[in-house]
């Protein structure tokens, strides 16, 4: 049975991101003329839900960046290269949150720094909640979407190659998107 958004009391608990059911990924423009798409494989995170008072939720991810996927292998070689995120001396991305509000009954706003290269700034994600159910192997699950645009050079990921046609390569502006599943032990919702 799907808890309706409105009944936020029930949400209340600590979560373990369902990273077999969640999609941390990517959007990037290549050449200026196409969309590349891609995600990390092995990632882990905590959610702690306060539907009483949601300023005292938080969630916390680590991303392992070697795991990235863009389905192209020479490609993710590169982007585990230092010209990218350089994945020997830096092998995690990592997102804490500092502030979490309700915008409305289906959308939630996180804000949190984002770590990635030794370089932390902070973003801010609304999440969409897309819906909460007591699943049939006794666990709670609930889940969020959404998506945020940054701009990759502010952590250091500045390599490109000018194009002849003007332009650049990659885009600077890079979309992450979420798509996320968490679990809490019990089937009472």
């Amino acid at each position: 049975m799907t808890t309706a958004a409105t009944d936020l009391t029930t949400l209340s608990g600590d979560y373990t991101l369902d990273t077999a059911h969640s999609r941390l990924g990517f959007l990037a423009r290549h050449a200026m003329v196409s969309k590349v798409r891609g995600l990390f494989k092995e990632f882990d995170g905590q959610l702690h839900i306060d539907a009483e008072d949601p300023t005292k939720s938080s969630a916390e991810v680590t991303i392992q960046v070697a795991s990235i996927d863009s389905q192209q292998p020479d490609r993710d070689t590169h982007l585990r290269s230092a010209d990218f995120f350089d994945v020997e001396n830096y092998p995690t991305i990592t997102f804490k949150s500092t502030k979490a509000e309700v915008v409305d009954t289906d959308t939630y706003r996180l804000s949190g720094d984002l770590t990635i290269r030794d370089a932390t700034h902070p973003v801010t994600i609304d999440l969409e909640f897309s819906g909460a159910v007591n699943d049939p192997f006794g666990l709670f699950r609930i889940g969020f979407e959404g998506s945020v645009v940054v701009n990759r050079r502010d952590w250091g990921l500045g390599w490109n190659m000018a194009l002849d046609t003007g332009g650049l390569l990659v885009s600077e502006k890079i979309t992450i998107e979420l798509d996320l599943a968490a679990v809490r032990p019990g089937a009472e919702g």
